[in-house]
């Protein structure tokens, strides 16, 4: 007399044997397996002579003795675990050895137990029994973690189904006086157990990427996981970030879409069967291509804010119950909180650099409207009416012939530093150096109706200012130098130009040429407009017309004049 005990969702059935019984999802089995995994003609148990034998039909996910996929067929012995596609069983010989009845429920006992990883059914959820005290935490992995080949949220061909969700719960503690229910004193006293956990391994990691990391390898020690993905927001997308898995190949985490889209849009976190579906098989045969895997899915929150969605899965059908989601959850606040932290520091950091960068080149005051997003300097460019300043020291080369280099780099140090603040006092945009040549715009990236008489008031104030300087230089037993202006209002193209890992924000045309032009025409401390800035700043200041001059490139003459001074 031999006998299967079946476990199923209800919990265990004893079936008797008779000399041949096919088991299988069609009803003209002998005995009938409701479980959409299992074909309709999976397998048959024979007894032949004396022995059991267990023979495979070929089904597509496979048969499984003590974790062992069957090949064609196998003998079968008292004790033997069986699974086919959802469903688990214990083989019974009664003629072999007759258990007592407790032997027997340990055996069943041992069935609903997690199985080995590499079986792939996925069964119905084990009861979850009361949340413990202080579950002991998994031993950490023995070797390091994998990355997955590749992460995708699958459509169609993903099939799921929802064992389990639970409410994502901010992490609240109520006062001690108001405890009553020993449930929530252990539940209380978890969230504060993977609180502790984690802030010992991660709470000090900013990088963002490194921080992932070290959430899934925690994650990896306080949960049975084969796998594991974090998805963050980026651009309003959901996109993996960091993705490992405890054995090394070319493994590949397919996520269902209608697990994530729950997660997403309820706020809740899931346990559920996952399986990958082959559509060249039609619904009367057995239509799962991969291993079913029991996995969860946890929304990251973090003040009532979605970043993203953490996920893993594992192998073994019943890998996961009720309380590894709620542990699970508790893992998510935490990381949530510490994601949030990183991105903000990463933030902060990026604002800093991006602040020291644009305030080398801009006035503070404008460095800050980029700074803070309310002004946008796009690669690309634009049409925009802009003065455009050039200055250089006369007579530069050949005085370069004779100093030492450390004292010209000390002599251009110092004058671009007193020339870059007059520059940025009059709210102009530093656009380059170009050797000892300074290049300034007045109307880029922001205009303003006196672009114009701001950048001859500049002007001005440099050749003061370089005056006070080479008094000093005098005072000190250093050569002084003269330098010429040169200044040019018109259309030109400005923008943020350049590649996407060095870009510079400058002003390209022809009315840059003339003004270029100009400074090279000026004599020493002498300024020279051309006649559209002349026109626009003839009110403002003394001006001296001089003699036509041909710049080179230029075909015409062009009328030039001299400032003087303020009226």
């Amino acid at each position: 007399m031999a006998k299967l005990v079946i476990i199923g969702p209800d919990g265990p059935q004893e079936r008797d044997l008779a000399t041949v019984n096919s088991l299988g999802r069609h009803p003209n089995n002998s005995i009938q397996l409701l479980d959409r995994i299992v074909s309709k003609e999976h397998c048959f148990v024979e007894l032949r002579g004396n022995r059991w034998v267990l023979r495979d039909l070929g089904s597509l996910n496979g048969t499984y003795i003590n974790d062992q996929r069957v090949a064609g067929e196998s003998f079968l012995s008292h004790g033997d675990q069986i699974a086919l596609g959802n469903t688990r069983a214990v083989f019974h010989d009664v003629a072999a050895v007759p258990p007592p009845s407790a032997a027997l429920s340990a055996q069943v006992a041992l069935v609903t137990k997690p199985v080995a990883r590499h079986v792939p059914p996925i069964g119905a959820p084990p009861r979850a029994p009361p949340l413990p005290a202080g579950p002991a935490v998994a031993a950490p992995t023995e070797r390091p973690l994998q990355s997955v080949r590749n992460v995708t949220i699958g459509g169609a061909q993903m099939e799921s189904h929802v064992r389990t969700k639970i409410a994502a719960e901010m992490q609240q503690f109520l006062p001690e006086r108001s405890l009553q229910d020993v449930e929530v004193l252990r539940r209380d006293y978890e969230k504060l157990r993977i609180c502790y956990e984690l802030q010992r391994s991660i709470g000090a990691e900013l990088d963002l990427d490194r921080l992932l990391e070290k959430i899934l390898e925690r994650s990896f020690d306080l949960l049975s996981a084969d796998r594991g993905v974090i998805l963050l927001f980026e651009d309003g997308e959901l996109k993996p970030r960091c993705s490992r898995a405890k054995r090394a190949g070319p493994e590949e985490f397919v996520a269902s879409r209608a697990v994530v889209g729950q997660v997403v849009k309820e706020k809740v976190a899931v346990l559920s069967s996952d399986a990958k579906v082959d559509p060249r098989f039609s619904e009367s045969k057995s239509i799962i291509m991969t291993g079913i895997r029991s996995s969860m899915a946890v929304p990251l929150l973090h003040k009532s804010e979605l970043l993203g969605v953490m996920m893993v899965d594992s192998q073994n059908p019943n890998a996961f119950g009720e309380k590894d989601l709620q542990l699970f959850t508790n893992i998510a606040n935490q990381a949530a909180l510490f994601i949030a932290n990183a991105a903000l520091a990463q933030h902060l950091e990026q604002e800093a650099l991006a602040r020291a960068r644009f305030q080398r080149l801009l006035s503070p005051a404008i460095a800050e409207l980029v700074v803070s997003g309310k002004l946008e300097l796009k690669q690309g460019g634009e049409p925009r009416v802009t003065t455009m300043l050039f200055t250089d020291i006369r007579g530069f080369t050949s005085r370069s012939e004779t100093m030492r280099a450390e004292d010209i780099v000390q002599m251009l140090n110092d004058y671009f530093e007193r020339m870059v603040e007059i520059v940025f006092r009059f709210e102009g945009t530093l656009d380059k150096f170009v050797g000892d040549e300074i290049m300034a715009l007045f109307g880029a990236p922001v205009s303003a109706p006196d672009d114009h008489v701001r950048a001859v008031k500049c002007a001005l104030a440099m050749l003061e200012e370089l005056r006070n300087f080479n008094r000093e230089r005098e005072s000190q037993g250093l050569p002084s130098f003269e330098i010429g202006v040169g200044i040019n209002t018109g259309e030109v193209v400005a923008g943020y130009i350049g590649s996407s890992k060095a870009m510079q924000y400058t002003v390209i045309g022809a009315p840059v040429n003339l003004a270029a032009r100009l400074c090279s025409a000026a004599k020493g401390m002498q300024i020279l407009l051309s006649e559209n800035t002349r026109s626009l700043v003839q009110d403002v200041f003394e001006l001296e017309e001089l003699e036509p001059i041909s710049p080179k490139g230029i075909a015409q003459p062009v009328r030039v004049f001299q400032v003087l001074r303020e009226r």
